[in-house]
């Protein structure tokens, strides 16, 4: 066997032992559900809900102790994904694009689309993230980002306090 085969052939086993080291060390846990809705359409499980006007789409991802709600309206786009605790809500509308995020108990994200432009909000265990479109992003509690487009703020929090980013 040649060097370059022995060596193909080490590290295709090597990859193959990490992956199913890693897929035994994953904790046991119930996959997220998905809501996706393309335009006019809703989509609900118990964990998250997705509703799309006509000419807005919006997805939510939520797993058993998450929840997730997107909202499109007229020309938004919209995405919620609540995991593990986490509580994600986003609405959006006239060009709008938020994304929320939130991972962890008591990890809260409240995402507004009004103008044309993106916004993202991550927050972690015990963190709130909001952006409202109009006003200053906000994080407080534990740790959390936001970023918005629309008002150009944002505001890192990184567990100690918030940090503001941007127009104030």
């Amino acid at each position: 066997m040649s060097t370059s085969r022995r060596i193909a052939t080490t590290g295709a086993f090597t990859l193959l032992a990490g992956a199913g080291i890693a897929f035994a060390a994953a904790p046991a846990s119930a996959a997220p559900l998905a809501c996706p809705a393309l335009p006019n359409q809703t989509s609900v499980t118990d964990n998250c809900s997705a509703t799309s006007s006509p000419t807005g789409t919006s997805a939510g991802i939520g797993d058993t102790k998450g929840a997730a709600s997107a909202d499109a309206k007229a020309n938004g786009l919209s995405l919620a994904i609540g995991l593990g605790g986490g509580r994600a809500t986003s609405q959006a509308q006239n060009f709008a694009a938020p994304a929320a995020i939130a991972s962890g108990r008591g990890a809260i994200v409240n995402l507004t689309g009004v103008k044309p432009g993106l916004a993202i909000g991550i927050a972690g265990p015990g963190a709130t993230v909001t952006v409202t479109g109009t006003s200053a992003a906000t994080c407080t509690g534990g740790q959390g980002f936001a970023g918005d487009f629309q008002t150009f703020s944002g505001c890192i929090n990184l567990g100690n306090g918030s940090i503001p980013l941007g127009n104030r």
